[in-house]
Formats: structure tokens, sequence, C-alpha cells
């Protein structure tokens, strides 16, 4: 999967660093990866730590964070600068798609809508973010669950942070193994937690129990 999203990444974001965080994985990420990235940083196993290594390796002064599994929009370097250009703006994300089905608009529709009322983006939507603004914040911050809705809400406190019409095609692997209908109402019960305060120990509990293998 990873030397195909790299080629996809590459054809898509001409001229982009492209930086592979690998958190210990056995899988050859590394012997598939060289060649068709800039550089492969190694971490500690972790979402948080890989993004955070990969930002620490990279040169530009934007940085943006997408999963191997993503396929994204033609023009995606255009409409960063674009959305960057405002110096009042500290970052921002794209739209996503996911492949057709009454479930999936539920998901990539009126989950975005959702989103912006409580403030919450994950990783999937392909967050960027100016490098100043990210080191202040911390980075993204280490912990059991939720690393991206974190960062993202400490970015929203930082500046105005807005999106792209663009869609970012999310696989639908996770949702076809799991089921469309019980991941969805799983996300939307955790995020339901998440905004009424729920300890972050409690939602990985959750999660690990509904969200990371089909029963």
């Amino acid at each position: 999967m990873i030397r195909p999203f790299l080629q996809h990444l590459r054809q898509r974001a001409p001229g982009a660093e492209i930086i592979v965080a690998d958190g210990g994985s056995s899988d050859g990420t590394d012997r598939l990866a060289a060649g068709f990235c800039d550089q492969l940083v190694e971490s500690d196993r972790g979402r948080a730590m890989q993004m955070n290594a990969g930002a620490r390796a990279a040169y530009g002064d934007i940085l943006w964070f997408v999963h191997v599994d993503a396929e994204v929009p033609k023009r995606c370097l255009g409409e960063i600068e674009r959305i960057m250009d405002n110096p009042k703006v500290a970052g921002g994300y794209f739209r996503i798609r996911l492949p057709r089905g009454l479930i999936y608009r539920l998901t990539d529709s009126f989950a975005h809508y959702a989103g912006i009322a409580v403030r919450m983006r994950c990783g999937d939507h392909g967050l960027f973010c100016r490098r100043t603004v990210f080191l202040d914040i911390g980075g993204f911050p280490e912990v059991p669950l939720m690393e991206d809705v974190e960062f993202f809400r400490r970015l929203y406190r930082r500046g105005r942070v807005t999106y792209s019409d663009k869609r970012i095609l999310v696989n639908p692997r996770r949702y076809e193994a799991i089921g469309r209908t019980r991941l969805t109402l799983a996300y939307g019960f955790i995020a339901m937690l998440y905004v009424f305060g729920v300890p972050l120990s409690t939602l990985a509990s959750i999660y690990k129990r509904f969200c990371c293998e089909a029963r």
C-alpha cells in the first residue's frame, strides 16, 4: 500500500517534500518507501509520535499530514497555498469522501457540518498548518485516542481554521471489515462522549472494543 500511495502523492503534489514516518512496522515499509519519498524517519509506535517525528524532520513552512491509505485531490498543493496565503489562517483541512452508499453519505456530509459545529476534525481530513503554529501548540499530543482532534482544537485556538471543498478519498476498508453502520455509529458515539468530556482513556477502551475488530 505504501508504494502506490507515494507514487500517487508524488503525482498529485509535485515538488512537495514527502516524509514517511515509520513507527517500527514489520511489513518492510522502509524498503518499499525507499526511492519514493524524500526522507524516511523512524519513531516509536503511535500516530502522534510518528507525525511529530515527521514534522521535526521537515524543512517547509507549511506542514501537511496525510494518511497512507488516502487519495488526495488534484491541485491539492495549490489549494493549500490559496488557503494559507491569508496570514490570519493558522491551518486547514480538506473535506473527505467515502464510496457510494447512504451510510457513507451520512459520514462524509452530515458529519462535516456537525464537525464544524463542535470543532472536531480527524486526521483523515489531511490537516495542515504553519510550522510556527505547530511548534507553538506543541505538535500532536501523545494521548490514548483523539490526538488529531485535540491537535485540531489547539490549532483552532491559535487562529482561523478553514477547509477546502476538494475531497480526500478515504479508503473504506475499516468500514467494510467492521461494518458500515456499526462503525459509523461507534464513531458518532465516541465523538459525542468526547464533546461531553469523557476521559480519553475511556474512549480508547470503547474504540478498541467496537472499532478494531468485527464480531
